[in-house]
């Protein structure tokens, strides 16, 4: 009799466990690929590369102030070095490369229906750029917003390959880029 007690007692305990299981996964966000095309600006100017974005999940709202207390306290390099200690939360790869993890992301519905979605990551630096120990390795960040629109024809964005920011006149958060930004568009969302 004891021994049927024990085994109905696990029985309940796995269907507690597996229940719980189940509910947590259906509480984490699916994971997100969002597709797009980005065409060169200015220098760039012509240019056209395949970029794909995937979402594991997004960042908290700790996350985010985390990353905003190492750069208030040591500004970029702060901001970079609080970055690359963040677990990856997706990934971006463009045309002809692997793709590196994306340890930012966070998503922002707007009142008119769109949401932004920002993501900020260390950027690979190639073995030449720091051999050679140029100015680039100072723009140690890839940013990027994208504006997904309830009109899938208007969603755009914007992708900053190498960049940092830094406070400008008033305190007011400013982005310098080392290279010209890539346009955003023909975005694709799928889960």
């Amino acid at each position: 009799m004891q021994n049927i007690k024990n085994i109905f007692a696990a029985l309940v305990i796995a269907v507690a466990v597996l229940l719980t299981i189940s509910t947590a996964n259906a509480q984490k966000q699916k994971r997100q690929q969002i597709d797009a095309v980005a065409m060169g600006t200015s220098t760039q100017m012509g240019r056209v590369i395949s970029v794909k974005l995937i979402i594991n999940e997004y960042s908290t709202a700790e996350d985010r102030s985390a990353l905003l207390q190492a750069f208030k306290e040591r500004g970029s390099e702060g901001l970079t070095n609080a970055v690359s200690k963040m677990n990856s939360k997706g990934r971006i790869s463009v045309t002809g490369t692997l793709g590196y993890d994306v340890n930012f992301i966070r998503n922002y519905p707007q009142p008119d229906g769109t949401t932004r979605i920002r993501f900020v990551t260390d950027r690979p630096i190639t073995f030449g750029e720091a051999w050679s120990g140029t100015r680039s390795m100072d723009y140690s960040l890839s940013m990027g917003e994208i504006i997904l629109s309830p009109d899938k024809k208007k969603s755009t964005g914007m992708i900053y390959p190498l960049s940092m920011l830094k406070l400008e006149k008033g305190n007011e958060l400013g982005l310098e880029t080392y290279q010209n930004p890539w346009k955003l568009v023909n975005i694709r969302i799928s889960n």
